[in-house]
């Protein structure tokens, strides 16, 4: 069950922090054409840091428009977007690409390995893009992100020698190695068994417990109950925002060897 969150876009409280990791303000997406297509309808969303959000909607909903204007990937055709503080709309192509390398992390349900690359030179690879300098080791901070998810014993494993899981911990290490203030996951569990879907949100639920900012576009119900907060889109509009009472334990749900169990149509 669940019920209105507190931290939706009718609410102006900021995090603890001071600003919302994510503030929009009647964000939309408008493809022009013979008839124009409204991918995404004016949207105010915040989200605090440490949020873990489920993002939802069946196809064409809207939700990979919001996730691509989230991550800096596109440009919003009217409204605004706050990212950490900075307005992304009034960035320059390079400085999107800038802000996105530091900012936000990005897992992918293909998990986009390069196949004959070891797994700590995928992780490296956000690395080569920052040009703050403010990474002093990145092979140190490779190793250590790796570490965080269980992989310090397969650094130089190539991904034909790793598991669908563990090719999966590989991306999500990638994600954080630049330190990101949101961790963007694009159905991550979309080519992953039910055991295995299971451990990588054991994972997601121990990086948000240690304060990371997760936001994970799913279509399964199953997933999104191991979420903090549920936003559901439907042709292009907010239809659903509320906090999920009773969230499933992935680590316990391991433990008791519970499957996932698909809710009814």
């Amino acid at each position: 069950m669940s019920t209105p969150s507190t931290a939706t876009s009718n609410s102006p409280a900021a995090s603890a922090s001071g600003e919302p990791v994510i503030l929009t303000r009647g964000l939309a997406k408008t493809y022009e054409g013979a008839e124009p297509v409204h991918a995404l309808r004016p949207l105010d969303l915040q989200i605090d840091r440490g949020e873990f959000v489920a993002v939802m909607g069946v196809s064409g909903s809207g939700k990979s428009t919001l996730m691509n204007l989230l991550g800096c990937l596109d440009t919003p055709t009217t409204g605004s977007y706050h990212l950490d503080g900075v307005e992304v709309a009034d960035l320059t192509r390079n400085q999107r690409a800038d802000l996105r390398s530091q900012k936000l992390g990005f897992v992918f349900q293909g998990f986009n390995l390069l196949a004959r690359t070891t797994a700590v030179d995928n992780v490296l690879l956000p690395l080569l893009y920052d040009r703050t300098g403010r990474i002093k080791k990145p092979r140190d901070r490779a190793v250590e992100a790796l570490t965080r998810v269980g992989l310090e014993h397969r650094l130089d494993h190539v991904p034909s020698e790793l598991s669908g899981g563990q090719q999966q911990r590989v991306a999500i290490a990638r994600a954080l190695v630049n330190e990101p203030a949101v961790l963007l996951a694009d159905e991550p569990t979309g080519n992953l068994d039910t055991r295995t879907t299971v451990e990588v949100m054991a994972l997601f639920q121990d990086l948000n417990d240690a304060g990371i900012t997760i936001l994970v576009v799913t279509h399964e119900p199953e997933v999104s109950e191991y979420c903090r907060r549920v936003v559901e889109l439907r042709d292009g509009r907010l239809i659903r925002d509320e906090t999920v009472e009773d969230r499933r334990d992935a680590r316990r749900d391991l433990a008791t060897d519970t499957p996932l169990i698909p809710l009814p149509e």
